[in-house]
C-alpha cells in the first residue's frame, strides 16, 4: 500500500465481534491474557499477564501513569422534574466553578438550577466551547461525589452504566492519592492488569517502576471525524512528573511505557528532556501516528483499542499500521478480550542502531 494510506481514517478499521468486547475484568487481574510481540524477530507469544516480568530486560524501568479516576457522574432533576445527568470534568476547583457535560432531553440555559439531592443544587453559570458548561454548587460537592457519584466507564461497557464493583475494577492498584493526580475521567487501562504479585516479580528481576501523571480526559475517546487523520484536532491533557522520577526514567537503560498515556507524556518531554526539572503541571496535545518518530521508549504495554481511534494510531506509530492490524487480527482469531477491561499486548521494539 502507499504510505499515504497511513493517513486515511478508513485504513484503521478492523472487524471485531461484539462478544470480544470485555464487560468485566478477569479475576485475578493478572490472569488476563498477554500477547507479546518481538519486533526484531517478528515473533508472537501468547501468555498470561502475570508472566510479564520474564519478558522485560533486566535493569529496565516501567513508566506508569498513576492518575486516579474519580466518580464524576451525578443524577439531577430540573425544577420541572426533567432528568439531567451531570458529568463533571474536574474534581477540584480554585474558584468554585466546575466544568461539566450535561445530558438531558430539554434545552440547557444559563441560570438553570439542577437539583441533586435534598437542598444541594448546581446552577449553570456559563456555556463553554465544545459543548460543556460551567457549574456552581451550593454545598459540599466532594462529599457528594464520594457518596453518590458513579464511575465513568466507557459506553461500550454495559452501556456506560457502572456499579459499585467498577469503583474497584476501574482503578489501578497504584493510583496516587495526591490531589494533582486525582482528576481522570477515564482509567489508564493498561495498568489495570497489575497486581502486587506482578510488582514482586518485577522487583526480583531488578525492574524499576517510575511514575508520571497524566489526567485522562474525555478527549481520549473522541472519535476522529476527518478522512485525513493529520487534520484531527487532538485533545489536550494535563500532566506532570516529579523530578526524582524523571531523573530515574532518564537514567534507565531500557524504558517500557505502560499505556498510551505514559507514552504521550514521555514523547511530549523527550526533545527537552535534559532541561525538564519536574513537578510543574504542563499540557500536551501530542498526536502520534505512523510517520512520527518515537524516541523515548523501548517497549509498550497496552490494551487492544477501538477501530479508527487515536490510540490505535499511536500503537501504529511504533510498529506500523499494517503490522498493528495484523496483530489485532491474530488477537481476534485467538479470542482475546478487547478494550478497557480486556487483555493486553507487550510490544518489544527492536534495538535502535
Amino acid at each position: 500500500m502507499k504510505r499515504t494510506d497511513d493517513f486515511k481514517l478508513s485504513s484503521y478499521h478492523y472487524e471485531l465481534p461484539q462478544k470480544l468486547i470485555a464487560q468485566r475484568p478477569v479475576e485475578p487481574r493478572d490472569h488476563s491474557r498477554l500477547m507479546v510481540y518481538f519486533e526484531e524477530s517478528d515473533k508472537v507469544e501468547h501468555v498470561l499477564f502475570k508472566d510479564l516480568p520474564k519478558f522485560l530486560p533486566e535493569n529496565s524501568t516501567l513508566v506508569l501513569n498513576n492518575s486516579k479516576v474519580f466518580p464524576c457522574r451525578l443524577n439531577a432533576l430540573k425544577p420541572s422534574g426533567g432528568k439531567v445527568e451531570i458529568f463533571l470534568l474536574q474534581k477540584y476547583s480554585s474558584d468554585g466553578e466546575y466544568s461539566a457535560l450535561l445530558k438531558s432531553s430539554g434545552k440547557k440555559r444559563v441560570g438553570d438550577r439542577l437539583i441533586i439531592e435534598g437542598s444541594l443544587e448546581a446552577t449553570i453559570i456559563s456555556r463553554e466551547e465544545k459543548g460543556s458548561f460551567k457549574l456552581a454548587f451550593n454545598g459540599d460537592i466532594l462529599a457528594l461525589l464520594e457518596k453518590d457519584a458513579l464511575v465513568p466507564i466507557p459506553p461500550y461497557i454495559r452501556g456506560g452504566q457502572s456499579d459499585e464493583q467498577d469503583r474497584l475494577n476501574y482503578q489501578t492498584i497504584y493510583a496516587s492519592g495526591d490531589k494533582k493526580a486525582e482528576g481522570s475521567v477515564a482509567a489508564p487501562t493498561a495498568g489495570l492488569h497489575f497486581t502486587e504479585r506482578v510488582f514482586s516479580d518485577l522487583d526480583a528481576r531488578k525492574i524499576d517502576r517510575n511514575f508520571v501523571t497524566l489526567q485522562v480526559g474525555l478527549g481520549t475517546f473522541s472519535p476522529v471525524k476527518v478522512d485525513d487523520i493529520r487534520e484531527h484536532p487532538m485533545h489536550s491533557e494535563n500532566y506532570y512528573v516529579e523530578q526524582d522520577q524523571w531523573q530515574s526514567i532518564l537514567a534507565a537503560k531500557k524504558r517500557i511505557a505502560v499505556g498510551t498515556t505514559s507514552l504521550r507524556v514521555m514523547e511530549s518531554l523527550w526533545q527537552t528532556r535534559q532541561e525538564y526539572r519536574g513537578g510543574e503541571l504542563q499540557e500536551t496535545d501530542i498526536f502520534l501516528y505512523p510517520g512520527k518518530e518515537i524516541a523515548s521508549i523501548d517497549g509498550l504495554v497496552t490494551n487492544f483499542h477501538l477501530p479508527e481511534s487515536t490510540l490505535l494510531m499511536l500503537v501504529s506509530s511504533l510498529i506500523g499500521r499494517e503490522k498493528t492490524l495484523e496483530l489485532y487480527n491474530v488477537a481476534v482469531i485467538e479470542g482475546y478480550r478487547f478494550f478497557s477491561y480486556g487483555d493486553a499486548m507487550l510490544i518489544l521494539r527492536k534495538p535502535s542502531i
